[in-house]
């Protein structure tokens, strides 16, 4: 499944392109290997990463409340939205990489990665989508992709790395970010205390973005989710706030989920 992506990638300790001479590993001129999990995800750090991202617990519940189809809206968006040339899709932030996975069913001559630091979300990314990879690495570091080779970044509740967004977008590539509006999960925010929406977070998205990017299009999209108990406890557990707050004892209730959705392209 890393076939599609292979001749984007490079070595993360060299800069060299990356072959694949074997079914478990891919390794570069210069003899630096890098092994292919036996769920499919190739591991491109260097060394031990100063976090480990969502858990396996976290991934599970994002899994299940997808697969609901809640957050069928914001794929929608992506799909409608972004009409990139042939060429690589780069998931920033995979996740489970549905987003990735549905991008792609609009695509059918493009190849998709995804990458994320969380293992436990890349053996679910690596089974996506037959056209996508998934691969270990650090969206805070350089990433492991030849300068100018992606047509299209997703980014979606991720982190961003705006420097090494526009190296690897070619000339005119998309990033499409999605972020949480200021009422996302406003209802579950009140009864619940969980981590809010910082009111600057627009800004500062738009500070990181704006001296290598143009905004050329964007759009907030909202939805009122009819959840039952069980599926606000998802909701819940999906989130960072699962980190800091009791999962038992959550309703049956009706959530706001509001998402900004802003398409930039690179220069």
């Amino acid at each position: 499944m890393i076939d599609g992506a292979l001749p984007y990638l490079t070595c993360p300790v060299c800069g060299e392109t990356l072959s694949m001479p074997d079914e478990r590993s891919l390794r570069c001129p210069r003899g630096h290997a890098f092994d292919v999990a036996r769920q499919g995800y190739v591991n491109l750090t260097t060394g031990r990463s100063p976090h480990s991202g969502d858990t396996a617990e976290m991934i599970a519940d994002r899994d299940a409340f997808l697969e609901k189809g809640h957050y069928d809206f914001i794929t929608e968006a992506l799909q409608e939205g972004v009409r990139p040339e042939p060429g690589l899709i780069l998931d920033a932030g995979t996740g489970t990489g549905r987003y990735l996975a549905k991008v792609l069913d609009t695509l059918s001559d493009a190849a998709g990665l995804g990458i994320d630091v969380s293992k436990p979300a890349l053996r679910r990314a690596a089974r996506a989508h037959p056209r996508a990879g998934a691969a270990l690495a650090d969206l805070w570091g350089p990433l492991p992709l030849a300068d100018a080779s992606v047509a299209l970044i997703l980014n979606v509740f991720a982190p961003r790395n705006g420097p090494e967004f526009r190296r690897v977008l070619r000339p005119g590539g998309l990033l499409a970010v999605v972020t949480p509006a200021p009422d996302h999960l406003a209802e579950l925010i009140a009864a619940h205390n969980l981590l809010r929406v910082d009111p600057g977070k627009a800004d500062r998205v738009a500070e990181s973005l704006g001296a290598a990017f143009t905004v050329v299009g964007g759009a907030t999209h909202r939805r009122t989710l009819d959840l039952t108990a069980a599926e606000t406890r998802t909701l819940v557990g999906m989130t960072p706030s699962a980190r800091h707050v009791p999962l038992e004892g959550m309703t049956a209730r009706k959530v706001t989920a509001a998402v900004d959705v802003t398409l930039y392209q690179s220069a």
